[in-house]
C-alpha cells in the first residue's frame, strides 16, 4: 500500500493504492478488465484498515468457478465477475464445512459472450495457471522508490504503512 501513479505515463497524480507498480505490463491472461496495476484507492484503504479482504486467483481457478456457475445457473459469466464467483464459492464451502449460516452476496457485472475465445481455450486445455512474479513487483517498487526517493517517508506519514 503506497502512493503510485494511476497510469504508465505518470500523468496522473500519485494516489495511495495497493499497486504492482505503474510500469506493470500484464501477462496475456484472460482477466480482461482486471489488468490494471492497482487497487482502487477506496478499496485499498478499506483493505488496509481490515474492513475487507482481497483475494487473487489464477485464471484456471476462475474459469473452473465460471464453469460451475454456467452449469448450475445457466449464465456465462465474464472472466472479471468469475473472480467474485470463485470467492463466493470458496466462502460457501467454508461455511458448509464450519456449519456457519451466512448470506453471501457477489456482483455478476458482465456476461461472457465477448469472451468465447477464452472459454474455448479453457475447455480445450490451452489456458495455463499464471501468477505474477513477486520479483517483478519488487523491481517495480524499487523503480518507484528510485523515481521518488521521498516517497517512503510520505507513505509512512500519510498512509501509515511500512515499505513493501
Amino acid at each position: 500500500y503506497k502512493y503510485d501513479h494511476g497510469d504508465t505515463a505518470r500523468i496522473t497524480p500519485l494516489v495511495p493504492m495497493h499497486t504492482l507498480g505503474h510500469d506493470f505490463i500484464p501477462a496475456p491472461i484472460h482477466a480482461g478488465g482486471l489488468r490494471y496495476h492497482g487497487i482502487a484507492p477506496t478499496i485499498s484503504v478499506l483493505a488496509s484498515e481490515n474492513q475487507l479482504q482481497t483475494q487473487a486467483y489464477n485464471q484456471i481457478e476462475v474459469f473452473d468457478a465460471a464453469k460451475l456457475f454456467l452449469r448450475t445457473e445457466g449464465i456465462i459469466p465474464a472472466p472479471e465477475p468469475a473472480h467474485a464467483i470463485k470467492a463466493a464459492i470458496d466462502e460457501a464451502l467454508r461455511c458448509k464445512e464450519t456449519e456457519e449460516e451466512k448470506t453471501i452476496l457477489f456482483l455478476l457485472c458482465g456476461h461472457g459472450f465477448f469472451d468465447m475465445q477464452a472459454y474455448d481455450e479453457y475447455f480445450n486445455g490451452r489456458l495455463k495457471p499464471y501468477e505474477y512474479p513477486e520479483q517483478k513487483v519488487a523491481e517495480s517498487m524499487a523503480k518507484l522508490s528510485k523515481l521518488y526517493p521521498w516517497l517512503e517517508e510520505t507513505n509512512k506519514k500519510y498512509i501509515s504503512c511500512e515499505p513493501l
